[in-house]
């Protein structure tokens, strides 16, 4: 907000593109179309526009009383929906002997054209009117020049106070040479801003900042926390076992959240493999919920007042985030492409190891989850709006611990049915020395449902080519462990299964006798 000798110059000078006065205290049509044109900045200046209210035309005061209703008047224009985008803004009073002066200093919007009504207004010298066609492409053209990803932008509402020094000085150390920053003479502002981490235009933190090492986020970013729920039974009409909230800045959160997964996520328990041997067995891969996690978290849509939802079943993990598929990626293309929603915070997680940034850790999650029996991660790609990804308890977890009995017969039983279809365990390991990590994977596809090649190679990120069928399907097909549902080989409705004896390989390699 400007100084009260700052606003005294502009009482005495002349109207221009960024300055208006006013008379009036009840003309709000007047207000919002001056907001809207302060906030396209017509000619680009990168200045704040301001509104008196309560300055005649020729600089005189008009004798206004600033009261409550006023106040709360004028700031509401901010948020009636009647401007959009929605305009950034703030009000200050002024007193003067001659009467008070309210000030409405508006930003100009890093998203024109702003609408009032439905209408762009601008201000090109002292002249305001609605924009021309040509004058509004401009605008739109100014838009794409200045897009910049939502974790970039100013949080216009946070100061440097706002964020926590400790955790701040920590990431530049991790982010920046140590011996480059020990000697750097330049501001934190400067520090920050080379990390886009501060827009000194703005004079504020970036979303970024506040998000990664902001003291309070929510009070900025209300829907900026992890929200973990555990459920007794498989839906979310069942009773609440758990229930967490990680609300703190993302570098602290990000931190109990990795110790939590380890510690209250995932169960393990010893298993007998013979006389000789124990293994474990475990309901999750702790890599690979850890991974789906930070992806949440690194992909969301901050924007959003929809917290991330990592929701525990008795049977799977079901974790939301808002926004969908960004930019480059697609249906069609995931995994193999990806695009960064919120690049400055990728880069942080980066820094701190908490993900890989270049996205090449889903294939790694589906190959843990394969391992552990869990079966491949399902990823919900058709909704815009949120992101969804389940993932299924491993098999073996489902089985009451107590109950040994159970596990002693069904071991049996398997053992029975691998001897009856396959032969012995000695020719599974064969198969699990010659088959491809891909060819697992399509056997977990496959045992619960029949897919095409085209669906499972869309899976698997792969082009349905030719090449890819002679490596990871056909060496399926030959050892009887996969299926074609259809007796014409050539059919371009074939569809493959896993046969029995593709089922009891599986459970030969959940039962540890692989690796």
């Amino acid at each position: 907000m400007i100084t009260e000798s700052q606003l005294i110059t502009m009482i005495s000078g002349l109207e221009s593109f960024n300055i208006e006065k006013t008379a009036s205290t009840t003309d709000t049509t007047k207000f919002c179309q001056a907001i809207c044109a302060f906030c396209n900045d017509y000619p680009n200046s990168g200045k704040p526009g301001y509104l008196l209210i309560g300055v005649r035309d020729d600089g005189s005061l008009s004798g206004l009383r600033i009261t409550d209703k006023l106040n709360k008047e004028i700031s509401g224009l901010r948020t009636d929906g009647k401007i959009l985008p929605l305009p950034n803004m703030s009000v200050g009073n002024f007193r003067f002997a001659d009467g008070d002066v309210m000030v409405v200093e508006v930003l100009p919007s890093l998203e024109p054209p702003v609408k009032y009504d439905g209408r762009t207004w601008i201000r090109n010298g002292a002249r305001k009117g609605v924009a021309t066609y040509e004058e509004e492409q401009r605008l739109v053209e100014k838009r794409s020049t200045n897009y910049k990803s939502f974790d970039i932008k100013p949080c216009l509402d946070a100061t440097l106070d706002d964020l926590d020094e400790d955790i701040l000085n920590d990431y530049l150390f991790k982010a920046i040479n140590p011996d480059i920053l020990s000697g750097d003479p330049r501001s934190m502002e400067d520090k920050l801003a080379s990390l886009r981490l501060f827009d000194k235009r703005a004079g504020r933190p970036t979303n970024a900042a506040v998000l990664l090492f902001g003291k309070e986020p929510k009070t900025f970013l209300p829907g900026a926390y992890i929200q973990y729920v555990q459920f007794l039974g498989n839906d979310n009409s069942s009773d609440v076992v758990d229930e967490k909230s990680f609300d703190h800045s993302l570098v602290v959160s990000l931190r109990e959240l990795d110790n939590f997964i380890e510690t209250a996520i995932i169960k393990r328990r010893p298993i007998k493999i013979s006389s000789l041997q124990e293994g474990v067995e475990q309901n999750y891969p702790v890599w690979a919920i850890r991974e789906l996690v930070m992806n949440a978290v690194m992909h969301r849509n901050y924007d959003s007042n929809t917290p991330i939802k990592f929701y525990q079943y008795s049977d799977r993990i079901d974790i939301t985030n808002p926004g969908g598929l960004y930019g480059n990626a697609t249906k069609s293309n995931f995994p193999n492409v990806n695009d960064y929603r919120n690049p400055i915070i990728a880069e942080a997680l980066k820094v701190y190891g908490y993900v890989n940034k270049f996205n090449r850790g889903i294939a790694r999650v589906q190959y843990e989850l394969t391992e552990n029996g869990n079966g491949l991660a399902i990823f919900s790609l058709d909704k815009e709006t949120v992101f969804e990804v389940k993932v299924a308890k491993a098999i073996y977890a489902l089985r009451p611990e107590s109950d040994s009995s159970q596990i002693n017969e069904d071991e049996s039983s398997s053992k029975s049915f691998v001897n009856q279809d396959v032969g012995n365990n000695s020719q599974f390991a064969v198969y699990s020395d010659k088959l491809s990590a891909r060819s697992l994977l399509i056997l977990e596809m496959c045992a619960n449902q029949e897919l095409t090649k085209r669906e499972i190679f869309r899976q698997l990120g792969l082009t349905n080519q030719t090449n890819n069928v002679r490596t990871n399907i056909e060496p399926l097909i030959r050892n009887g462990l996969l299926g074609m549902v259809i007796s014409r080989r050539s059919s371009k409705y074939q569809k493959y299964k896993t046969t029995e004896s593709g089922l009891a390989f599986l459970k030969y390699l959940r039962r540890g006798s692989k690796r």
